[in-house]
């Protein structure tokens, strides 16, 4: 993983600079290249900056660290052959910051909403924020649901899992259950969106007419040798 400018103290991603968003999001595809933008979402301590240090750098810090407007990374995996760039944005969950959201998940092709099984609240937000990303992304943007902190003993988990699995079915979401802690599903739960979105893309590919036909049809052919000349 390519991770910008991280602090050696405690492991954190890097506070993104919003007027170079630009430059880091959206969707790019070669003939075995492609790069995609997955946004995580969810109220704070939920475990979000956690997931994707784990995920990222095989990392874990027992110390919370607040995630201020959002933090930007780059993780690079092989899919089928295909040389895939994942760029991940983690995004504050304070109130205070909710307003910046779109700013950040944007032009985004997936999205991993988190919740703390721990905390119900953290839950019924997920499912309002399943609504807010489909209007500023569009419908073909691919969700999973993310239960964090299964480490937790059974007796402190408020979440019931049948619940979050019929609600992802609804929307048309993955749903993961995952613990930063203990690196169980983590791998799992980036993995599957990131082919979703391959997959998706590729058959969005397909559908489409080639590029060099377009061009034919579109092209304006200028005679040589026009009627009339000397």
């Amino acid at each position: 993983a390519q991770v910008y400018r991280v602090s050696a103290a405690v492991p954190q991603l890097s506070p993104a600079d919003p007027a170079a968003i630009g430059h880091q999001s959206g969707m790019s595809i070669g003939a075995d290249t492609a790069s995609f933008k997955l946004v995580l979402l969810g109220e704070g301590c939920v475990g979000k900056t956690s997931l994707v240090l784990r995920y990222a750098e095989g990392k874990f810090s027992g110390k919370h660290v607040t995630t201020l407007q959002a933090s930007f990374l780059t993780k690079r995996l092989n899919l089928g052959g295909t040389r895939v760039t994942l760029n991940i944005w983690d995004t504050a969950g304070q109130e205070r910051f909710h307003a910046l959201g779109p700013i950040y998940y944007r032009d985004s092709q997936g999205a991993l909403l988190v919740y703390d099984v721990s905390d119900e609240s953290s839950f019924h937000k997920v499912c309002s924020w399943v609504k807010e990303l489909r209007k500023i992304c569009g419908d073909q943007v691919c969700l999973c649901i993310v239960g964090n902190k299964i480490d937790l003993a059974e007796r402190e988990r408020r979440v019931s899992p049948d619940e979050v699995a019929a609600f992802a079915e609804s929307v048309g979401a993955a749903h993961c259950l995952t613990s930063a802690k203990l690196n169980r599903g983590v791998e799992e739960a980036f993995l599957g969106v990131a082919r979703r979105m391959l997959e998706r893309h590729q058959q969005t590919a397909a559908a489409a007419p080639p590029a060099a036909d377009s061009a034919r049809t579109s092209g304006i052919v200028l005679d040589d040798d026009p009627a009339g000349s000397g």
